[in-house]
């Protein structure tokens, strides 16, 4: 019944965010496939200008402007631009965001206020700013939040990150529970480590070498990782289908299990897991993961996260 219920997406207008590079280029790909109209934004104008060749040479109708969401009256100036070129908004999709990987000592408020500014006020900004031409929709009009299963689980060394993405899973289904009155169906995306190579665009701090090992293993590896193109696919899906809750991949299921039956003995878990890795440094300084010279990259470790770089807009490694 859902399925036959699903919106044709032939016609209708998606925005994008975070849609020049990685899992949200795929999805504005995959929109375009099935016939929408679809506008995308980024922080870099250069990720952004090849995002949009992309997306033109694959016949999609594009709109792209390189913004920051952060700042309230930029998210509401795109939506006006995209009002004006493309008529109205059917679909938002929420997807913008920055990872921080680092220690509890190299953290300071300024880390925590960028991921905030990032991941959730972004998404906070795009949501108002559209809301008046989704309501016009009613029940054709799609919210979906892209979050992380660092919105249901605590992460060491991430801890910006998963502020951010608990804030944002709490604003999503706030928003399906007020928005059915109008018939505005909201979707919280929940996946696990995803293979779209955007560790090269994560900063890291502390001892950043070691730092960058460990996340772009856990985001690179089969079964712990997921997919980048087939989420894409079931993201879409569930945006046409409605569905309130979407979880992605094996760690997406089982974390978010565990830590709703035993969350004390989660925490522990966490705690354990910390140890084991990377100390602080003595040392502010960030890098970004493609500046990072590990031993790893060209391994066959992260193979497949370099692969997935290549093809999904992620800047290639600059070695110090």
């Amino acid at each position: 019944m859902r399925r036959a219920r699903a919106l044709d997406l032939r016609g209708k207008v998606a925005v994008v965010t975070g849609g020049s590079r990685g899992l949200g280029l795929l999805l504005a790909e995959e929109l375009g496939r099935q016939g929408a109209r679809v506008a995308i934004c980024g922080r870099d104008p250069a990720a952004v200008s090849r995002a949009e060749r992309w997306l033109s040479a694959h016949g999609i109708d594009v709109v792209a402007e390189a913004v920051d969401l952060g700042e309230p009256q930029a998210a509401k100036r795109f939506v006006e631009r995209v009002v004006r070129q493309l008529g109205t908004i059917d679909i938002l999709i929420n997807n913008a965001g920055a990872i921080h990987v680092a220690p509890l000592p190299q953290v300071d408020i300024g880390m925590i206020e960028e991921s905030m500014r990032s991941n959730f006020w972004s998404a906070v900004n795009m949501t108002f700013a559209a809301l008046p031409y989704l309501k016009e929709h009613g029940s054709d009009a799609r919210i979906v939040n892209v979050t992380s299963v660092g919105g249901r689980v605590p992460i060491p060394h991430m801890l910006g990150y998963t502020a951010s993405k608990f804030a944002m899973v709490g604003m999503s289904e706030g928003l399906r529970a007020e928005l059915s009155s109008v018939g505005i169906k909201v979707t919280t995306v929940v996946p696990g480590p995803m293979r779209t190579g955007g560790f090269y665009n994560a900063e890291f701090c502390g001892h950043q070498r070691q730092e960058f090992a460990w996340f772009s293993v856990l985001s690179s590896l089969p079964i712990i990782s997921v997919d980048a193109e087939r989420a894409a696919r079931r993201i879409i899906r569930a945006t046409r289908e409605g569905w309130a809750e979407l979880r992605l991949g094996l760690s997406g299921h089982m974390l978010s299990f565990l830590h709703g039956i035993a969350p004390r003995l989660f925490v522990r878990m966490s705690s354990l897991l910390n140890r084991f890795l990377p100390p602080p440094a003595n040392t502010e300084e960030r890098w970004k993961g493609r500046e990072v010279n590990s031993t790893l990259p060209g391994t066959t470790v992260l193979r497949l996260g370099d692969h997935a770089a290549r093809m999904n807009n992620e800047e290639p490694p600059v070695h110090r």
